[in-house]
């Protein structure tokens, strides 16, 4: 046990008394201490040191309070840098997504005159044999990679997805309307590769009915009769008959 007497010789003040205990032996427990063992606050061999007034301070709180804020701190560092690692991998993730969706609507972009013209040849009856097959899984392909085609006759017009090239009116639908596609559109996912050009028909109030005209027969309420010639006497004769 040592003891180590500071004394600020400037200032006058009284010194402060530092006690350390560096047995090896617990003198409570009577066993052989750890090296690495630091006594707990009352115990012999705990590190006190006593101010000017008398009264003992210890200095292990402090420095437990010291190494639980670094402890704070990095843990702050580790879980933020945690969470900007996490952010990051899902922009990658999304950049990535993103260009491979590109270069597949790239490619399908390209493909579209051929899906043009194997339409046309199914509708004038010449997609037969061998033929028919290779288009068939042409289209299929495509479809599986996330191609899509629009344009029906009957689905209402909308301006974002259609191109209207033709207007008519009609009493018959109840507001603008796909009747006629020229040429169908196609989207890959939420992307808009190519408007569909359609004919419009849009909604026409049907014509009111013609008002009844003035009865045949007359005699009826409100009717004006033009009156003929024999009910009226010649005017010569009435200048004769004067």
């Amino acid at each position: 046990m040592t003891s180590d007497h500071r004394t600020d010789e400037n200032s006058g003040e009284e010194p402060r008394v530092v006690v350390r205990d560096r047995r090896r032996i617990d003198p409570q427990t009577g066993q052989v201490r750890p090296a690495s063992e630091e006594p707990a606050p009352g115990e012999p061999g705990h590190e006190q040191v006593t101010d000017q007034g008398g009264q003992v301070s210890d200095e292990a709180p402090s420095q437990e309070a010291e190494l639980k804020a670094q402890l704070d701190e990095r843990t702050a560092d580790l879980q933020r840098l945690q969470a900007e690692y996490a952010n990051y991998r899902k922009r990658i993730d999304r950049d990535r997504e993103a260009v491979v969706t590109q270069a597949k609507a790239s490619v399908a972009s390209e493909l579209l005159p051929v899906l043009d013209d194997i339409e046309r040849a199914a509708q004038h009856g010449d997609l037969t044999g061998a033929f028919k097959a290779v288009a068939d899984k042409l289209a299929a392909t495509l479809e599986r990679v996330g191609l899509e085609g629009f344009g029906h006759d009957g689905e209402p017009f909308d301006p974002s997805v259609h191109e209207a090239v033709q207007h008519d009116t009609s009493p018959d639908v109840p507001g603008p309307t796909v009747t006629a596609v020229l040429r169908r559109g196609y989207r890959f996912g939420d992307r808009v590769v190519r408007a569909a050009l359609v004919g419009v028909t849009d909604h026409e109030p049907a014509a009111a009915p013609a008002a009844p005209g003035p009865s045949a027969e007359g005699g009826g309420t409100g009717d004006w009769f033009e009156p003929t010639g024999a009910d009226t006497p010649p005017a010569g004769r009435a200048d004769e008959q004067n």
